[in-house]
């Protein structure tokens, strides 16, 4: 059975598509992250799909070619070696406008270095809805089919048999031959249709360079430099450049425990990421991605005030309605499907918290506000004077319940630091400092009398609850007590306590689920700046990492008894988490250093 951790993803900044091990592309949504799919084998074998393997015996490996999200998957039999290349193109404005470049297209090239080989290709688009028929027009012009309100247009370099709803055919290819596939998606008419053979490998080297101009643009040189610059290829990656939205994944419904019920549809983006976002990308002196991120969030979060949506789709609409597709089996049989998210309709008061501490990080250098963001940030503090003392669904999003949670509290907290401190920089005019800090005296005396709890030697996750949850760890995070502080220390030990598994951390013990991946990086960068030393910060980490699958890719969880991921994959969250934690290591070892050397030379 195909895992989670067996896949690849490619994509362009608008749409991105799964690709298996065995060379199956199994997930793809066109033209947004959250559209229909095209391919949906991911979540039902029987479904469309779009593969190229060999016929005879083979093992696979595979790579990201260089700083690039352009696969590679060598397949290697006893007649021959066959690189399959599968990429999404993209380019600059400038290289767009000189050349013939379709929006939304998968390239696929397949070259033989060794001996001869036979391969299968199979494609057979369909979503859950229907199963299009296939109309061969041309050799030039492809075969056709609807899907969404436009057309696939599906070219090769080789004859492609159409039968009513699938292509199959065998291709036989030896040493030095290379053969070319292209899939188009198009709404307008004409289609842009480049020459197959002429333009395919000019848009791979331009492609191929548009992500390495990017990578070399990371500033990171720390010990972990290759895996942060991985996730910061999977952000940008996950961001829809029309907008600036950064999705939380790119696929609905992976379990978060197989066979299980939770399976959730995480194509959208969510507030809450708002600030964990904007740390890794101004931390990355990726600055053009977190601006346009901030730019996308005061926009959307603007039309729908006072009151926020927990999460938007890509151009800050509210998605769709949640619903169950009894149509697909569920990835490994675990159903329901959905598409959409209820927790749309939640009331999370966290959310406007980090708003306006992800703004604040990203306009702390800022030379002034233009009066509406200053209006709307003020609004949503004002929003958090109002109602801080309301109950929540929580940042875990638990459905028919709500309660006073600490870690809502905390971002009601930091939102008014943020708001004092762009205050304090001169970027908010007119803030009611009074109210504000008054309400942020009142919001840290709640924590401290109502979310210590004496008896357990801990921060506790509701108030006067008794139950520990991973995200008290945020607590320093987010400046409300030193990360060494004599309280903080003994929440980490009862999380530890109480949530361990090996050296992973599940949420808590509520959720019957996978050890969640962030809440062992949050206790990696809680150990870094200064919960712990460097060598238990850097040992935690190293097992995180050696969940990730051969491409250093990440989901939101982990089963610790078999090492499989589990759910939506990949995550952007995980890799936020990897970009902070690998961050707070070295900041921590260069602080450290610097303070050896000076005190080296004060007793030389």
């Amino acid at each position: 059975m195909t895992k989670i951790q067996d896949y690849a993803i490619i994509g362009n900044c608008r749409s991105a598509a799964l690709v298996s091990k065995e060379g199956s592309m199994d997930w793809l949504c066109w033209p947004r992250f959250d559209s229909d799919p095209v391919f949906s084998a991911l979540l039902d074998e029987t479904r469309g799909r779009w593969s190229i393997r060999p016929m005879e015996s083979f093992e696979s490996s595979r790579r990201y070619v260089g700083q690039t999200n352009t696969l590679e998957t060598t397949f290697d039999s006893d007649c021959g070696t066959v690189i399959l290349t599968d990429l999404m193109p993209v380019a600059s404005e400038g290289e767009k406008r000189s050349r013939l470049f379709a929006d939304h297209e998968v390239l696929r090239k397949i070259e033989c270095i060794r001996g001869e080989m036979d391969l299968e290709l199979f494609f057979m688009p369909g979503s859950f809805r229907k199963r299009p028929k296939l109309r061969f027009k041309s050799k030039g012009l492809g075969i056709r089919a609807s899907h969404s309100q436009g057309i696939l247009i599906l070219r090769g370099s080789t004859d492609l048999p159409v039968e009513e709803h699938f292509v199959r055919t065998r291709i036989t290819i030896r040493r030095g031959e290379i053969f070319y596939f292209s899939l188009i998606y198009s709404e307008d008419a004409p289609a842009v249709l480049s020459p197959i053979n002429g333009f395919c490998e000019e848009n791979i080297q331009v492609a191929n360079r548009w992500w390495e101009d990017f990578a070399q643009r990371i500033s990171f040189e720390g010990l972990y430099k290759d895996m942060v610059i991985r996730s910061a290829l999977v952000l940008k990656l996950m961001s829809f450049s029309p907008s600036g939205a950064i999705v939380a994944s790119v696929t609905t419904s992976l379990p978060e425990k197989l066979g299980g019920d939770l399976n959730w549809d995480y194509r959208y983006c969510w507030l809450r990421d708002a600030s964990l976002t904007t740390h890794a990308l101004v931390n990355l002196k990726m600055h053009d991605e977190a601006k346009a991120f901030v730019n996308w969030l005061l926009h959307t979060t603007h039309l729908t005030l006072p009151k926020l949506n927990v999460l938007y789709d890509v151009y800050g609409r509210k998605p769709q309605r949640e619903k169950e597709i009894p149509e697909l089996k569920g990835f490994a049989q675990s159903s329901p499907v959905r598409f959409g998210n209820l927790a749309v309709e939640q009331q999370q008061l966290d959310i406007y918290g980090e708003v306006i501490h992800g703004a604040a990080v990203v306009l702390k250098n800022e030379s002034s506000l233009d009066q509406e963001t200053q209006k709307m940030l003020k609004g949503l503090g004002h929003y958090i004077c109002r109602h801080w003392t309301d109950d929540d669904s929580g940042m875990w999003e638990v459905r028919g319940r709500k309660e006073h949670h600490t870690h809502s509290l905390l971002l009601c907290w930091a939102g008014l630091k943020g708001l004092l401190d762009l205050h304090r920089w001169g970027l908010v005019e007119k803030l009611n400092l009074e109210e504000v800090a008054d309400v942020q005296n009142r919001i840290a005396n709640a924590i401290e009398q109502l979310a210590w709890n004496e008896a357990c030697q801990s921060y506790i996750s509701t108030l006067r609850g008794q139950d520990i949850d991973a995200n008290l760890l945020l607590l320093p995070w987010y400046g409300f007590v030193p990360f060494d502080s004599p309280k903080m220390r003994l929440t980490y030990e009862r999380i530890r306590q109480e949530l361990s598994c090996a050296e992973l951390l599940y949420r808590n013990r509520e959720l019957k689920e996978g050890a969640f991946l962030l809440c062992s990086l949050w206790a990696v960068e809680y150990l870094a700046r200064g919960g712990g030393t460097p060598a238990e910060a850097r040992h935690m980490f190293e097992d995180v990492l050696s969940y990730s699958n051969d491409l250093g890719l990440f989901s939101e969880e982990v089963d610790p008894s078999t090492g499989d991921l589990l759910g939506n994959f990949p995550l952007t969250f995980t890799h936020m988490g990897i970009v902070n934690a690998a961050l707070a290591i070295h900041e921590r070892e260069e602080q450290d250093y610097f303070v050896q050397t000076m005190f080296s030379r004060m007793h030389s």
